[in-house]
């Protein structure tokens, strides 16, 4: 039940933003809402510039660790992140005047970044310790205080600083209601901070995050590309492509994220703690996890994607959409795979640069197919495939660490995922009226979705990881 509420919280974050979104593009005028948007990404960017790498290194180095270098990681993980806010002040502050922009809004978007940074580092420590309970409701309620405060500070005053200011509220009660429910931050004492561990941070954690950012750039990209082969096509053409490359992303996002916060640390600890054989099947069963659940989410996109999309996505962009959705779907498939499950052996071995190697090799390989593709005419969803391909030569060329590893996944079990995938996929070709037949659509699939998850045992935790303990 514990690893149910904590998928369960991820999706409840997945949600509340999106209704964040909505809520707040009602409330306030456009000009507002324009400026909100632009500061809200800008916050969000700074985030992950400052305060990733801390996020990756956190998670790799405190996991196995116990007793006093438990302690010790955590108080300098702390002082890394007041370093990193601090920088982040200064340097942030200095382009605010360059930039010219509004002192409220500049100070409140670095705020934001500062006081989101800290708190997630201290959600993931919460984790890492074994609260995965605590840490998922911590989760929630942060995500429900983001979004009252968001639309109380839109509501009352009804401008972009008073609805980042909700925000900034949001994450600090956040911040107050895990340290009331886990005392390290209160307990911070810098006098701990050790500089061997500041340099290890930096050494694998900044190549890591690094490695992220390469992997974020290429959906930007390859927007870019199509976007400009569209310019001709008119902006509803555009923006159905742009919505399906934004919505298409986020569920496989949201689902490797939280499969990685249930499964990762214990895999991270038997690396680092138990024998080779433990390792082995425990990053087994974490590639057993990702494996089938993004191939069945693949196949439900393909096969209820229509139906959704017809009763949300606005008219005029509908062929667009509907046209690139497929290709996007597939492409996104590739890429969590590569960034999430490909990934997970040079995390493990602390092979950063490895990772900002495959990182950058996918962006070249995207950039040069996607761009040959586009210059030869092919139509947006032609040029996804192409992304995707490229994405698929490099998962092939950076699969030797972990082949070599030999975590193998139970084959009987990933052939019954595909199945059920493309059997879920084929429903596309059902009608969805009269509702019956929608009904017994979405029946079917979860009572495939529900069969695979039982006897993929996904929920529970390893029978030898709880002899274990």
């Amino acid at each position: 039940m514990v690893r149910l509420l904590a998928f369960g919280s991820y999706a409840y974050q997945s949600v509340t933003a999106i209704a964040l979104i909505f809520a707040i593009s009602h409330i306030l005028s456009p000009a507002n809402y324009t400026v909100f948007s632009l500061a809200l990404a800008s916050s969000q960017l700074l985030c992950v510039l400052m305060f990733e790498w801390l996020q990756l290194a956190g998670v790799r180095f405190l996991a196995p660790a116990t007793g006093s270098d438990a302690v010790r990681l955590r108080s300098s993980l702390f002082s890394a992140a007041g370093l990193s806010a601090l920088a982040l002040v200064l340097v942030g502050s200095l382009l605010s005047l360059f930039a010219g922009l509004p002192l409220e809004l500049t100070f409140l978007g670095l705020a934001l970044a500062a006081a989101q940074g800290v708190t997630d580092l201290h959600f993931m420590m919460i984790r890492v310790s074994g609260r995965l309970g605590a840490a998922a409701m911590l989760l929630i309620g942060r995500a429900t205080l983001l979004l009252a405060g968001a639309i109380a500070g839109a509501m009352v005053f009804g401008n972009a600083t008073a609805t980042l200011a909700g925000l900034v509220v949001g994450q600090m009660i956040a911040l107050l209601l895990g340290s009331l429910a886990d005392r390290s931050l209160l307990q911070w004492r810098p006098r701990l901070t050790a500089r061997a561990d500041l340099a290890g941070f930096c050494r694998y954690g900044m190549l890591a995050a690094a490695a992220s950012v390469l992997h974020l750039a290429v959906p930007v990209m390859i927007r870019f590309i199509v976007v400009g082969r569209l310019g001709s096509a008119g902006p509803a053409a555009a923006a159905g492509f742009s919505m399906a490359l934004d919505l298409l992303q986020r569920p496989f996002t949201v689902l490797v994220s939280a499969i990685h916060t249930v499964n990762y640390p214990d895999v991270v600890v038997r690396f680092d703690r138990g024998s080779d054989r433990d390792a082995r099947q425990t990053t087994a069963r974490l590639f057993d996890f990702i494996i089938c659940s993004t191939a069945i989410m693949l196949g439900g996109l393909i096969g209820f994607l229509p139906d959704v999309a017809r009763l949300f996505v606005p008219h005029d962009i509908l062929a667009s959409f509907l046209s690139a959705a497929p290709a996007a779907a597939a492409f996104y498939f590739l890429h969590l795979h590569l960034q999430g499950t490909l990934a997970i052996l040079p995390h493990l071995q602390k092979s950063a640069l490895r990772l900002v190697v495959v990182a950058a090799g996918q962006l070249l390989a995207v950039l040069a197919c996607s761009g040959l593709a586009a210059a030869a005419g092919i139509r947006p969803p032609g040029i996804v495939a192409a992304a995707a391909v490229a994405t698929a030569i490099v998962m092939l060329l950076a699969s030797g660490p972990t082949i070599r590893f030999g975590a193998v996944p139970r084959l009987l079990l990933v052939a019954a995922a595909v199945v059920a995938a493309i059997a879920i996929g084929s429903l596309s070709m059902l009608p969805s009226e009269p509702s019956i037949w929608l009904l017994g659509k979405s029946t079917f699939a979860m009572m495939a979705v529900a069969l695979i998850a039982w006897r993929g045992e996904f929920l529970t935790a390893p029978r030898q990881m709880e002899a274990g303990e």
